[in-house]
């Protein structure tokens, strides 16, 4: 079966990150049908060797954020490697990178120099810290970003104690404002037939994420009201605890309280003054969940899940993601599908969660080996067999053989 073509196809994206939060961002352009190439070390990117796999360099992390991309494996310290990374930005609508300014500055990767030779490049950076700033070569990954963006403070809020989110958040945020960057740039390409620079700093990210609710009275000079949005500060805001498992019943509307108030057998409480508004219920939040934690012991899960659908009270079950892939909802929608890949078997992978009519999210390639693309992509920038072969003798490329196997699916035309 032919695959129809995604809504980025024709546009050429130089991978130049490691770890997640790049590569997250250029999974997502490649699922759009970008051709997404991505430059690694000799020793590949870190990730590849980053907890559960069968095979050296083959990570669980990698069969998701390196699929749909090609690999070639260069070493940027030699001279030869910084040539062969020229002549792929020449080839190039963007290029993306997570290396500190300092590092960039040393491998000749500035937008200054590279447009010089690609007027319409778009040179996407992105590290802790913004570009120009005293601050831009600071090491950072997620928990640091974390603690200097306020969102490990946050917690303090709610129970006096500081703690990071249990899972990279600031990486999976700013990777999705790098592709919505990217695609700007490109918009405005489009028009102009040039390229730009374009710095997406992690720690400006997300304290411009983190304030949208939280920026409260705040936003007002002087302050007319307190930090932080009360519904979601208060310690009671967590699932509760049903007959036989864990539920979250969340009333928003006056009716929907209402309604809960008749159906857990606590009709006191309706039409009190107290939550008569959107903001006297956020104001008093902390009462009304804790209605709620001592109502719901007296019937089990589906119970209750059942007569807050039969009342338009919005409710969930709480999804086990280490069973994801089981979950009915998760099938339908094919969030999670099992594929088998050339050397790596069965596994599952994830999709990129929307859906486009007319171009519509492919999967045209597993995760590839490192380096499984060099001698593909050097020839195609011209560079003869028996180059790309001294190339690899010379330890500058790691290069597999043409004929070697391929983690290609069905591609677009």
């Amino acid at each position: 079966m032919e695959l129809t073509p995604g809504a980025l196809h024709g546009l050429r994206v130089i991978d130049l990150t490691t770890v997640i939060m790049g590569p997250f961002a250029t999974a997502t352009l490649a699922d759009m049908g970008a051709d997404v190439i991505k430059v690694e070390s000799l020793d590949g990117d870190m990730s590849r060797d980053v907890g559960a796999r069968r095979h050296e360099g083959m990570s669980a992390l990698t069969l998701n954020l390196q699929r749909n991309k090609r690999s070639i494996a260069i070493d940027l310290a030699s001279e030869e490697g910084r040539e062969i990374l020229d002549d792929l930005v020449r080839t190039a609508d963007v290029l993306v990178t997570n290396l500190r300014p300092r590092s960039r500055q040393k491998l000749g990767i500035t937008y200054e120099r590279l447009s010089e030779n690609n007027p319409g490049l778009i040179l996407c950076t992105a590290q802790a810290y913004g570009s120009e700033t005293a601050f831009r070569d600071y090491p950072a990954y997620d928990d640091i970003v974390q603690a200097a963006s306020g969102a490990a403070k946050l917690t303090e809020l709610i129970d006096g104690e500081p703690r990071y989110a249990p899972y990279v958040i600031a990486d999976k945020v700013v990777g999705l404002y790098i592709v919505i960057a990217v695609l700007a740039a490109a918009m405005e390409k489009n028009r102009t037939g040039l390229g730009q620079e374009v710095d997406v700093p992690m720690v400006d990210a997300m304290i411009g994420f983190n304030l949208v609710e939280h920026f409260g009275g705040h936003t007002f000079a002087p302050a007319e009201g307190n930090f932080g949005w009360a519904r979601v500060l208060t310690p009671e805001r967590v699932p509760h605890q049903t007959a036989d498992g864990w539920i979250c019943i969340m009333p928003y509307s006056a009716k929907n309280w209402n309604d809960f108030f008749i159906i857990a057998g606590r009709a006191d409480l309706m039409n009190n003054p107290r939550y008569a508004s959107v903001n006297d219920r956020h104001t008093h939040m902390g009462e009304l969940l804790s209605a709620i934690r001592e109502a719901v012991p007296s019937r089990t899960t589906r119970e209750w899940l059942n007569l807050c659908e039969t009342q338009g009270i919005p409710a969930s079950d709480l999804l086990d993601l280490a069973h994801a892939h089981e979950n009915a909802y998760v099938l339908d929608q094919e969030l999670i599908t099992k594929r088998e890949h050339p050397t790596e078997g069965e596994y599952y992978a994830t999709r990129t969660p929307f859906a486009m009519s007319r171009t519509p999210i492919s999967f045209s390639r597993h995760a590839p080996l490192l380096g499984e693309d060099t001698f593909t992509i050097l020839q195609d920038l011209g560079y003869s067999a028996d180059r790309v072969h001294a190339l690899a003798d010379a330890s500058v490329v790691t290069a597999t053989s043409p004929q070697a196997t391929s983690s290609r699916m069905e591609e677009p035309s």
